[in-house]
């Protein structure tokens, strides 16, 4: 079973980038994904020596990360080296390796400035139809606290749904928030009118917020919700503040359908003063189950069972547990297991059957060692 098969990293080889790598075996350990390294050489160097020297320290250096990847246990294919503009050829390769992510550094930025985002990362997110997960400079991988915007929109639907898987594998804390926002408008007679107005409009946002999470499983997560009011942005980036948040995740486009190059305006401002590591998502999940069609083998089916279970793949750990038990009708492990998922789903009947089932076979064969015990001490 894989949730996130191939990650291409993105290598700049400057100081930007120095916690790409060890993000990335992090994630890769954590997923069982598979790595590709790649780095952009510029087009613009006219010296033919230049280059030569350029191309062959990036490929040494490209080895040195795929020898990296080998020393820690995590699989990477052979390293990309390109030319041209960074932004367009790692778009293009994400592409041509059908990546699941692409993970890459913050890039730099001068002292001062406003924006904590570099030029090449803004623009990669505002191209890329493939997730882009940007690491911070100085920012460790260490996923405690994830927050998760939404605007009910499908974007943020396809954010909230990722996010929720990744905070089972990270086992970290997760926050969904819902920005409420107000009406300033001038055109109220009064400030008692517009008052009622935004009440009125805070109650029907929670009642959305609320129908919106009915379609997340959210069982057995660490998870709060907020639902704030006035300008989304800056919400998100106090909340990051506020509770300290290791990793946001959020869709790309906007609610109200504002679209710059392909980046909705909230997300825009958020990602370029964001402190904390984060993860954009445009058209495609990072998250993509692959299963096994025709495994046989009663172990592997009950490991992928319970693997299931744990990431909230509800239906389809019943489907293997009961593939289990097609194979042999007295497997204990996969009756406990459905009893256990039944349980999660707050049907007690059904839990209560599978449970009894796993007890009437113990029992059977327990009663059967006895009689088989007693017939040796017979002699029969």
């Amino acid at each position: 079973m894989k949730l996130l098969e191939k990650i291409l990293i993105a290598q700049d080889f400057g100081k930007s980038s120095e916690n790409v790598i060890s993000s990335a075996i992090e994630l890769a350990k954590i997923f069982q994904s598979t790595i590709v390294p790649i780095h952009v050489l510029p087009d613009n160097v006219v010296d033919e020596k230049v280059r030569t020297i350029l191309n062959e320290t990036a490929l040494a250096k490209l080895d040195e990360t795929t020898t990296l990847m080998k020393n820690e246990g995590v699989k990477s294919e052979k390293p990309i080296l390109m030319v041209g503009a960074p932004h367009e050829a790692i778009v293009r390769a994400a592409i041509d390796v059908n990546a699941n992510l692409i993970l890459l550094g913050s890039g730099e930025t001068k002292k001062g400035d406003t924006f904590r985002l570099g030029t090449t990362a803004e623009r990669i997110i505002q191209k890329s139809v493939k997730p882009v997960f940007v690491i911070k400079e100085s920012v460790l991988l260490n996923v405690h606290h994830i927050l998760c915007p939404v605007d009910f929109s499908d974007a943020s639907k396809r954010a909230l749904k990722n996010a929720i898987t990744m905070a089972r594998r990270f086992k970290s804390e997760l926050t969904i928030l819902a920005v409420c926002e107000l009406q300033g408008s001038t055109w109220f007679t009064s400030d008692k009118d517009k008052e009622k107005e935004n009440e009125l409009r805070y109650k029907l946002h929670k009642e959305e917020f609320d129908a919106f999470l009915r379609d997340f499983n959210l069982i057995d997560l660490n998870w709060t919700k907020e639902i704030p009011r006035g300008n989304p942005s800056e919400k998100i980036l106090s909340t990051i503040s506020r509770k300290m948040i290791y990793l946001l995740i959020m869709g790309t486009a906007g609610r109200t359908g504002l679209n710059r190059m392909f980046m909705g305006s909230v997300t825009e401002k958020v990602v370029r003063e964001v402190p904390c590591s984060f993860l954009t998502l445009k058209s495609e999940d990072v998250i993509s189950l692959q299963l096994e069609t025709h495994i046989k083998d009663i172990k592997q089916l009950h490991k992928t069972a319970l693997e299931l279970l744990e990431d909230g793949f509800y239906e389809e750990a019943k489907d293997h547990f009961k593939a289990c038990l097609n194979i042999n009708a007295m497997h204990v492990p996969a009756y406990k297991g459905l009893a256990n998922l039944y349980e999660k789903l707050n049907q007690p009947e059904k839990a209560k059957i599978y449970r009894n089932n796993a007890k009437e076979i113990m029992d059977k064969i327990w009663y059967t060692k006895v009689e088989e015990e007693a017939r040796k001490q017979r002699g029969s």
